[in-house]
């Protein structure tokens, strides 16, 4: 069976969202207004609307599509899998070969010991695994009150409501009962947004000090762990000062704080290495894995526990799982995308051809009237946008208004770029091409142009006081 390509018209596809489809982080009435774009297909880095727009992707669906879209390897793994085993659990002292032969590759591939695996259906709920796993393991080695676990503002780590309160995103917060007791926030290493006259090195040193200061401020004896993204991604990707890691790994040895590595967006091959863990230099005792484990073709999660903690929590029962745990066809789908990684030699393309090309180029954005920083990891980039670049100003409207300007002028020019606040992002597929590039480079630039113009057009050219 090809392409779906005879559909209902796009209006009435759009009407009957409308009326039955509740969308994620999206005010409904405003979509329904505006109508959502529908996405048909896609094949490598490109998607088609039902309107037969062809459309770049530069987000790589929701940073997770590593691979690129339309492998027809995955769809038939999947199929023979449901044909073989569409489903079974493994509570009750059971297991199955996809989970088997996942864990053990996964454990081959990650730093250090991090040699075990406990699965989940998104990088959501394995996030509420870890929080459950570091007081579990606390608990079990003696120190029940070992129960905080230290984040960052501006993280994400999921939105469910222990992954959410584990995320310091204030909108969330806002909603729901969040965050949950037991839950401390430090701030963020963004040197551009907040690091006023420091250097990036000071920058980076001071927001490591906050670490423990927390530590010593709620008690070394309640501290159970701390959480981070290598680099954080839907917070804008920030990349922290160079500084920044080596004195967060020195600070968790010392208090012997467990160090659990958000890899959701990061892992599998995205900043150049298999995980960000490596990439900035840290030695995690657990981390989160999702989007890039199958390139988004099945939902599946999971955390990666280093031999200490799986032997601690092993010694009981955990009495922690998921319906959908290692679910067999999610597990096969995933050791295939894993397959192409290896054998097709992604993260080496990643790393000799396209992050160093991409960075050439996107770096080459700052040039632009209203980009003050243009900032890459592998294949994560962030331009700031500001009507200062001197002072690192921020514009006088409401944060995201410039940022949702150029968002939609990029849409405008077939380029999916998202916005975060003031700041735009890209993730692209790992396998993008140099001439691909080009023209994310090109519509990007197009984009830029503009929105400055409807900028200044809208008067909306002027610095926060």
């Amino acid at each position: 069976m090809g392409a779906i390509t005879n559909h209902l018209p796009t209006a009435e596809l759009q009407a009957l969202d409308s009326a039955h489809h509740m969308h994620p982080f999206t005010a409904g009435d405003e979509l329904a207004r505006k109508g959502p774009r529908v996405i048909t297909r896609a094949k490598g880095v490109w998607l088609n609307d039902s309107e037969g727009t062809r459309i770049l992707d530069a987000m790589a669906g929701l940073w997770c599509v590593n691979i690129g879209y339309g492998r027809d390897e995955l769809a038939e793994v999947a199929a023979r899998q449901m044909r073989d085993l569409p489903y079974y659990n493994t509570f009750f002292q059971t297991t199955h070969v996809p989970a088997i032969a996942l864990a053990s590759k996964i454990a081959e591939l990650a730093p250090g010991d991090l040699n075990h695996v406990f699965f989940a259906g998104s990088g959501s709920e394995a996030n509420d695994t870890n929080i459950r796993l570091v007081r579990t393991y606390w608990q079990m080695k003696g120190k029940p009150g070992k129960s905080v676990i230290i984040s960052r503002k501006n993280a994400y780590h999921g939105s469910s409501v222990g992954s959410g309160s584990l995320g310091g995103m204030s909108g969330m917060h806002a909603q729901g009962g969040m965050p949950i007791p037991d839950i401390h926030h430090i701030n963020q290493p963004d040197w551009w947004s907040e690091g006023g006259d420091m250097t990036p090195e000071e920058f980076g040193l001071a927001r490591a000090a906050e670490l423990e200061e927390a530590i010593l401020e709620l008690g070394e004896d309640r501290i159970a762990a701390f959480i981070a993204e290598p680099v954080q991604g839907a917070g804008g990707v920030i990349v922290a000062p160079d500084t920044y890691w080596p004195e967060v790994q020195r600070i968790c040895d010392k208090y012997e704080i467990l160090l659990i590595a958000d890899e959701v967006i990061c892992g599998f091959g995205r900043t150049g290495n298999w995980f960000g863990s490596q990439t900035v230099g840290i030695r995690p005792h657990i981390m989160t894995i999702a989007k890039g484990l199958s390139s988004g073709y099945q939902p599946i999660g999971g955390s990666v526990i280093c031999d200490e903690i799986a032997e601690t929590i092993g010694g009981g029962e955990f009495n922690h799982g998921y319906t959908y745990s290692g679910h067999p066809v999610a597990s096969a789908v995933a050791l295939e995308n894993i397959r192409i990684l290896e054998e097709e030699n992604v993260i080496g393309h990643v790393r000799d051809v396209a992050a160093p090309y991409l960075k050439e180029k996107w770096e080459s954005l700052i040039d632009h009237p209203m980009v003050g920083e243009a900032r890459i990891v592998g294949m994560m980039g962030s331009i700031a946008l500001t009507p200062d670049k001197d002072k690192r100003a921020k514009f006088a409207s409401e944060p995201g208004t410039v940022g949702y300007i150029c968002r939609e002028r990029c849409f405008s020019n077939e380029l999916i770029m998202r916005h975060v606040g003031d700041r735009m992002i890209i993730s692209p597929p790992l396998v993008i091409s140099r001439d691909e590039i080009d023209i994310l480079i090109t519509r990007a630039c197009t984009a830029l142009d503009e929105a400055y113009a409807k900028v200044r057009e809208d008067g909306l050219w002027k610095a926060a006081p």
